[in-house]
């Protein structure tokens, strides 16, 4: 058979880095892992496409090649996964849909042909033998959660690998928390699985082999969700950049109590993990215990990040704002905390209500749920009645996004930071490659964009003095910082004309019906 599969387009968004990818010549920060996973498992006797619509057009003559076409969103995808249905549908198409939006929709209204439900490894052996035989079910749902060794190297030979910034790896699934908000722990349970070290260097190993020498972005909802075996694997990480002498630096998420564990820092330190992700949410402790964040509240915030920045690891943080608990001063409250973290990349977002979570389940129990429609939170839209005015709760985001993303505050965070990282030079096996072709194309266009033409000119050339003395030691750091800005500074000034949308409840009749999975 010729399989076709597609990924679909995602929406502008502060998630997207479209703004700052440009600088270095990327289209999309990295390749969809779950597709690559899935053409391994596919029949080697099948001829396979992989189409990804963020780095490419997605053509009628693909879509005629095609004897069906596998499809894989998260929700934030929905209206592109639709769009590609629709063409499938005009031409005769059979569809087959999974990744997250699966899990989670109900299956009238994805329409495809055939829909996945839950992890793939077991599945796609029996879809594909139906495909062939032309006896095929409407659903495919998984009995129980596979086992991570049985997922297979990711077929790297069907992306056009130079178009994209990052490389991904995953090593887990599932996260031990039970954040009301959280769809992962829905989808992939809190009981965190892991492969086999030797899979994920096998992994590596096949990214160095293909000639990649940049980023590699471990995808984890939670890399230390089992700490012991995050500390194996970092262990065997640092010994294996020894024995290549690699380039490579390692990013993921992770949760705040990684601040506690000072051997599992200076693990991830010497392995080359350069960046970390944290879901920090709200410095306002009833939000934290509404939303049943409670590993956020046995700790100071602002310490913990401090003390992992130390490690010379870059924090990224998540921010929500929408919590029932928010007050009129949750905007300063926010903001205030954010400047005083150091964390350059912080992306705070308007709460949503994901279908198949705890919280959806319990707003439309409120009766406050207005659409299933979810994903964006870095836009302006709801899909549930707030206990804040709505209108309200919309203005003060806007206004810590304006406030956080002015150039002199985001400065200041960006040398907070470098001040700190400054302090952990990495060690003596460390070897960090930032002067590549691509990095001098993203320097050279960064000084006539932001420095040449740019609104913010006084304050470009202001932190580039300091970043080529006080902070030279981390001037690659510093200047892939001032080009990430620039994707938060236009999408800031986007964000701010949009029209706010209508927040009133549906006729009964139109309410969604719940929705949500469980397997």
């Amino acid at each position: 058979m010729n399989a076709l599969l597609i990924y679909p387009k995602f929406p502008d968004t502060y998630w997207s880095f479209k703004h700052a990818l440009s600088f270095l010549g990327k289209r999309a920060a990295q390749p969809p892992l779950g597709l690559m996973t899935i053409a391994a498992l596919l029949p080697d006797s099948w001829d396979k496409r992989l189409i990804d619509e963020n780095v490419e057009r997605l053509r009628d003559r693909d879509l005629a090649w095609a004897d069906v076409a596998l499809i894989s969103a998260m929700h934030i995808q929905k209206d592109a996964l639709f769009e590609i249905l629709a063409r499938c549908r005009t031409m005769g198409l059979r569809t087959v849909v999974g990744g997250p939006i699966a899990s989670s929709l109900p299956i009238a209204e994805i329409n495809a042909d055939h829909v996945v439900i839950g992890e793939a490894e077991s599945l796609i052996p029996t879809l594909a033998i139906d495909l062939e035989r032309g006896a095929t079910s409407v659903v495919y749902q998984a009995v129980e959660r596979p086992a991570m060794e049985t997922s297979p190297l990711p077929d790297l030979s069907l992306i056009k690998m130079q178009r994209y910034s990052t490389m991904p790896v995953q090593y887990s699934r599932g996260c031990p928390f039970n954040c009301e908000f959280c769809d992962i722990i829905e989808i992939y349970g809190r009981r965190p699985r892991t492969k086999p070290v030797r899979q994920v260097l096998a992994e590596l190993d096949q990214l160095r082999a293909a000639g990649w020498r940049e980023g590699v972005f471990i995808v984890d909802d939670n890399f230390i969700g089992n700490k012991a075996r995050a500390k194996e694997l970092c262990a065997a990480l640092a010994e294996w950049r020894t024995r290549y002498k690699t380039s490579f630096g390692f990013i993921t998420e992770a949760s705040l109590n990684l601040a506690d564990d000072r051997e599992l820092m200076q693990l991830m330190k010497d392995a080359g993990f350069v960046s970390v992700f944290l879901g920090i949410e709200t410095p306002d402790a009833s939000g934290l215990i509404a939303a049943n964040k409670l590993q956020n509240t046995r700790r100071s915030m602002l310490d913990s990040v401090a003390i992992i920045q130390s490690y010379g690891m870059q924090v990224m943080g998540g921010f929500i704002l929408g919590f029932d608990t928010d007050r009129e001063d949750i905007f300063d409250r926010m903001t205030e905390f954010i400047q005083k973290s150091g964390i350059p990349v912080a992306m705070v977002g308007l709460l949503q209500a994901m279908p198949g979570t705890q919280l959806f389940r319990r707003l439309w129990r409120e009766g406050r749920i207005l659409h299933t429609d979810a994903g964006n939170n870095t836009g302006i839209s709801l899909n549930f009645l707030p206990r804040m005015d709505a209108t309200r709760l919309v203005e003060g985001y806007r206004s810590v996004l304006k406030q956080i993303y002015s150039s002199e505050a985001y400065y200041r965070r960006v040398k907070l930071y470098l001040s700190r990282v400054q302090a952990a030079p990495r060690g003596k096996d460390f070897k960090q490659r930032w002067f590549t072709v691509a990095n001098m194309r993203a320097l050279m266009t960064s000084i006539v964009r932001q420095g040449v033409f740019g609104h913010q000119r006084w304050s470009y050339w202001k932190f580039f003095a300091a970043a080529s003395t006080r902070y030279r030691h981390s001037f690659g750091t510093a200047m892939t910082l001032v080009v990430m800005g620039h994707h938060f500074q236009v999408m800031t000034r986007k964000l701010s004309k949009f029209k706010l949308p209508s927040f009133t409840l549906p006729a009964n009749e139109d309410m969604p019906a719940e929705t949500g999975k469980q397997i």
